[in-house]
């Protein structure tokens, strides 16, 4: 029996990396013989940033049933458990180690764990890219990106824009891209400061099964006791100024003055409004973070005011909103997909979305930008409707659309079908 770690945020983290991270140790856990570790932070970041980043809200156990080992090592802070983390992971004698990518700032610990995991393991040491190019990056960023992510023997990638990001990255570097698997080049660390070639595996986001529909769920009085009308639109997720609410919330109140029979559900809480303001700690936090960012980011990438939910009452559509703006607990969640009738991801900058994923696995459809990957996984009018980037007028027109020409759920099935976690880890192992 060999060994597979999945290094990365563990099940009491918030958001989608987790839940990602989460869904690709439990399929590898029930469909291969392998034993399978969980190594974890402890905290992901500078304690300097003003957020609470641990789910306290869930009830469900994500590892019930599985024999998955969860190790939390890894503390952003403390530079000794980055080197503790790389000897613990070393011990285990792995086949294969996946490192989660999913922001800059890791870029730091995790390539010194790569680095000296490397030299301390045959292991292949895999990264799962969920970006390359960060959505508000800096040049700090990409120096991070550089230094942390060069260690791999092979990537995973979720889109062809993020194989092009990071053939910009290396241009000195050759890499093979393929969809299959197949691994070519030397992996030896000789090999690698040679300038070998490396593996691009070019896949998708799968689809989370970490959520399910729940067929006993009485849809009709959960839209009664929030106050919804027939068609309802769902924006799901952290509000982040990239995910374009501020445009949805314009789009929408041209779609309901057309239409009296519509309601926009915005589930999800404002990822800098986590912590309570009047603690002197969270003032503390804010203020020495203000000055790093200050610093590293231009004052355009400052999305500490993003407010869009004032945009509601501006545009006097709170009765036909409604705002749950808070972490929806996992054992919620179902209950607002159910309630929807399509996903709204007008983003403004897009890598493959969990909240995407999330969404094939309710079988609705998603409205969604013109942008990013979305074109390679949505099909105009068979899985959803794409509007132009940025163009709110655009965007409504496709909610009515979705309205008068309703997308087939079972369309929805059958295009998911290709983005299953079997096929994703059949990937991974074929070598």
């Amino acid at each position: 029996m060999g060994r597979i770690v999945c290094f990365g945020p563990g099940p009491r983290f918030k958001g989608g990396i987790a839940n990602y991270n989460t869904s690709l140790a439990k399929t590898l856990d029930a469909e291969t013989d392998h034993e399978i570790h969980i190594v974890s932070w402890t905290q992901q970041y500078p304690s300097i940033i003003p957020r609470k980043f641990e789910d306290t809200s869930s009830k469900t156990d994500f590892m019930e049933g599985s024999s998955i080992q969860i190790h939390y090592l890894t503390n952003y802070n403390n530079p000794f458990s980055w080197l503790q983390t790389a000897q613990f992971i070393a011990g285990l004698k792995p086949d294969k180690v996946i490192f989660q990518w999913a922001i800059a700032i890791q870029g730091l610990p995790m390539g010194v764990i790569a680095r000296k995991l490397s030299k301390m393991s045959s292991a292949e040491i895999i990264f799962d890219l969920h970006f390359v190019q960060q959505k508000e990056g800096s040049k700090i960023d990409d120096l991070c990106t550089q230094y942390g992510i060069k260690p791999a023997h092979t990537y995973l990638t979720h889109a062809y824009k993020t194989v092009d990001e990071l053939k910009s990255l290396y241009p000195n570097q050759r890499f093979i891209v393929n969809e299959s698997g197949e691994r070519v080049g030397d992996n030896t660390e000789t090999a690698k400061e040679a300038g070998a070639v490396k593996t691009v595996i070019k896949l998708y986001h799968p689809v989370y099964d970490l959520y399910a529909p729940d067929p006993a769920f009485d849809v009709e009085a959960f839209k009664k006791e929030l106050g919804l009308n027939k068609h309802v639109f769902l924006f799901f997720g952290f509000i982040r100024k990239y995910k374009g609410l501020h445009m949805a919330i314009e789009a929408f109140s041209e779609v309901a003055k057309s239409r009296d029979d519509v309601s926009f559900l915005i589930c999800g809480e404002e990822f800098w409004t986590t912590l309570d303001p009047k603690k002197w700690t969270t003032k503390l936090k804010n203020v020495l973070f203000n000055g790093l960012k200050s610093i590293l980011l231009s004052k355009d990438s400052d999305e500490r005011n993003y407010r869009p939910l004032e945009r509601i009452k501006t545009l006097g559509i709170e009765d036909r909103t409604v705002v749950i703006n808070n972490f929806i607990p996992n054992e919620d969640v179902h209950k607002y997909f159910q309630v929807a009738d399509s996903s709204i991801l007008f983003y403004e900058t897009a890598t493959p979305s969990g909240v995407e994923s999330l969404t094939y696995n309710f079988e609705l459809p998603i409205l969604a930008s013109h942008v990013g990957h979305f074109p390679e996984t949505i099909k105009d009018g068979y899985n959803g409707y794409l509007a132009d980037a940025g163009n709110t007028q655009s965007m409504a027109q496709i909610m009515l659309k979705s309205i008068d020409q309703p997308i087939e759920r079972k369309h929805v099935r059958k295009a998911a079908e290709k983005m299953s976690w079997t096929n994703y880890i059949q990937a991974i192992l074929s070598n």
